[in-house]
């Protein structure tokens, strides 16, 4: 899994503007997108409505666990969960391989419209997180001869 570097606030702004413009348009209250490991990387909407952190935490536990359900009916993963009750309710989706978001909305909205808006979202999410983690990994590269190289300097 790669890990999110940490973030400037030229950063946290990009993703809370993407955000912002997702919970508008959908009409929902709250998203937060996490890793894979249940840890918050950003958050937007309606703090109020739930503990962030344990939501997270269990969502990456749905998660873990639909993608073992997934297996056993032959698919790779399930990309997205949906999840409703009485007043509130929650869908989850993949951002990328190791980024999943989360929107909790009411009856104000439909779960098609949240999962209409969530796809869009999402591929803009990826494009930012793909170059943050490029931007605080560019990659490691070595030619052969460097070794040989390296080798006779030290001989």
């Amino acid at each position: 899994m790669d890990s999110i570097p940490a973030l400037t606030i030229e950063d946290v702004a990009n993703i809370d503007g993407i955000l912002q413009d997702y919970l508008q348009k959908s009409e929902s209250d709250l998203a937060v997108i996490i890793d894979k490991g249940g840890n918050v990387i950003s958050q937007y909407g309606d703090l109020e409505v739930m503990d962030v952190t344990i939501i997270a935490a269990l969502a990456a536990g749905s998660f873990a666990a639909t993608k073992e359900l997934a297996r056993r009916i032959g698919e790779i993963e399930f990309n997205a969960l949906y999840h409703q009750g009485n007043g509130s309710h929650i869908f989850m989706n993949s951002v990328d391989d190791d980024t999943i978001m989360i929107t909790v909305f009411g009856g104000q909205t439909t779960v098609g419209l949240v999962r209409f808006y969530s796809t869009s979202c999402a591929s803009s999410l990826a494009a930012v997180l793909k170059g943050l983690r490029e931007k605080s990994n560019p990659g490691f590269q070595f030619e052969v001869g460097d070794i040989a190289t390296a080798r006779m300097a030290e001989g």
